[in-house]
């Protein structure tokens, strides 16, 4: 059996009332993935935007494996130094991970962002050397179409990440680049520039679909009228 590890900042924990991608990516393995598999990780909360913590259950539909590793505000730098247990305690054979944008928001510049990346994956792989990873770039948000440094950095951000991953894929512990969403747009696919609406899940957790479908041949294409 696959364990599904979701590894993210607040485009993953998701808020009170979302769906999350993370349920759009159970709904589309439990279609199309045809074998045993489970989502892992050492939460299972939403952010309760009314008091800014992560207490809430109060999914869209809670009728799904809610567990990961994801948390308002955090990024590589704060899930670098808890990857290790949560791979270890969870078992996880496979790492969906999307972070960056809190690191270069309010932490980390570019290359100090990318250094934490390759500290990620070698906690990892301490834990579990045969775990495998996909690993999504920075995709549009409303700061890197309004701020044109910060826009740079991203832009930065995403080729060190690219040559992270090429740099640090091995046969025994693969990694995945996956696509940004071809057709992500701002103003359809999020609720305030950046976090994901309806739409916006569903095209995140197709961009990690695809990968794992186009690389390692896992699950199908993701169907959904929302990806158009």
């Amino acid at each position: 059996m696959l364990r599904f590890m979701p590894v993210g900042d607040s485009m993953t924990i998701g808020s009170a009332g979302e769906h999350t991608w993370r349920y759009r990516m159970w709904q589309h393995l439990r279609g199309t993935y045809g074998r045993p598999f489970a989502l892992v990780g050492p939460r299972e909360t939403l952010h309760d935007k009314a008091t800014d913590t992560p207490t809430s259950y109060e999914y869209a539909d809670p009728d799904f494996p809610r567990a990961h590793l994801a948390g308002w505000g955090e990024g590589w730098l704060h899930m670098a130094p808890l990857i290790g247990d949560a791979v270890r305690s969870c078992r996880a054979d496979v790492l969906l991970v999307s972070l960056g944008l809190i690191d270069l928001g309010f932490y980390t510049n570019a290359e100090q962002t990318a250094e934490n990346v390759r500290a990620f994956v070698a906690e990892a792989r301490a834990a579990q050397p045969r775990v495998r990873m996909v690993l999504l770039p920075v995709i549009p948000n409303v700061r890197a179409q309004d701020d044109p440094p910060f826009g740079t950095q991203v832009t930065l951000f995403n080729e060190l990440l690219a040559k992270a991953v090429a740099d640090l894929d091995e046969p025994r512990s693969p990694l995945l680049l996956a696509s940004p969403p071809p057709s992500y747009d701002i103003t359809h696919d999020t609720y305030d520039g950046t976090h994901p609406n309806a739409s916006g899940e569903h095209k995140i957790a197709a961009a990690f679909a695809e990968a794992m479908h186009q690389g390692w041949g896992v699950g199908e294409p993701y169907v959904s009228s929302s990806l158009r």
